[in-house]
């Protein structure tokens, strides 16, 4: 009979999928756009993986999408903005979260300001950023993913309010290492989509260590893992 209601249940939600307009897809997860319960929503599918054991797949599929959804939960606790989480459905490992409408990619933001050649408008933006991861970090939320592409800003996007997106790789950990890491990753990410813009980047740093409490061991870290990265560089 558990079998049957899981395998309904299923059914149900791959039907109500179809009817969704599909907005990406990665090695993970698919991404849906469409209306939950008159709301404009977005859902995520982590769909299964043929190829791991099925046993497996279903515990590390559903370990993923509790810390994701953990991951959210804590940071709307903290005052942090990120989506609402409308309804979890951990049968099919889909997550309804609310639609950011009206909103670009801080990735497009700083694409549009640059090719106007005002880039003073950025550090503005650098010092929010700063000031939203250090709170993140703060409360030990490990993003995993930092990129300037999961990071919305509301309409009007002047504003600079920011949200924070996919939160599909991440994690809870109070280890300054783990920090060091996710700020490395935001740093590869963003001089490589942004050139140009090491300066605005230490701006944002600047901002990250007055605004966190415990920013000294993750900057020092954050040292250690650029120079793990050099030194892999050199070696090939």
């Amino acid at each position: 009979m558990e079998g049957e209601a899981e395998s309904d249940s299923r059914g149900r939600t791959m039907r109500y999928l179809s009817g969704l307009s599909l907005l990406k897809q990665g090695a993970e997860a698919r991404v849906y756009r469409g209306r939950f319960l008159g709301k404009a929503a977005v859902v995520k599918e982590r769909f299964p993986k043929a190829y791991r054991h099925r046993a497996l797949d279903n515990k590390l599929t559903h370990r993923r999408t509790v810390q994701e959804v953990r991951s959210i939960l804590r940071c709307r606790k903290a005052g942090i903005s990120a989506p609402v989480v409308y309804f979890v459905d951990y049968v099919s490992n889909c997550i309804y979260l609310e639609d950011i409408e009206q909103s670009t990619t801080v990735r497009d933001y700083i694409l549009s300001i640059q090719q106007h050649e005002n880039v003073d408008g950025l550090y503005s933006l650098a010092k929010k950023i700063g000031e939203v991861l250090a709170q993140m970090h703060d409360e030990d939320v490990i993003h995993g993913d930092l990129t300037t592409s999961n990071m919305l800003l509301r309409s009007p996007f002047e504003d600079l309010s920011l949200v924070m997106i996919d939160f599909g790789l991440s994690f809870i950990s109070a280890l300054p290492e783990d920090k060091g890491v996710d700020l490395y990753v935001l740093e590869k990410a963003f001089l490589s989509t942004h050139p140009n813009t090491e300066e605005i980047f230490k701006a944002l740093l600047k901002s990250y260590s007055s605004s966190s409490k415990k920013s000294g061991p993750v900057v020092k870290k954050l040292d250690e893992v650029r120079m793990r990265g050099r030194k892999r560089s050199m070696l090939g």
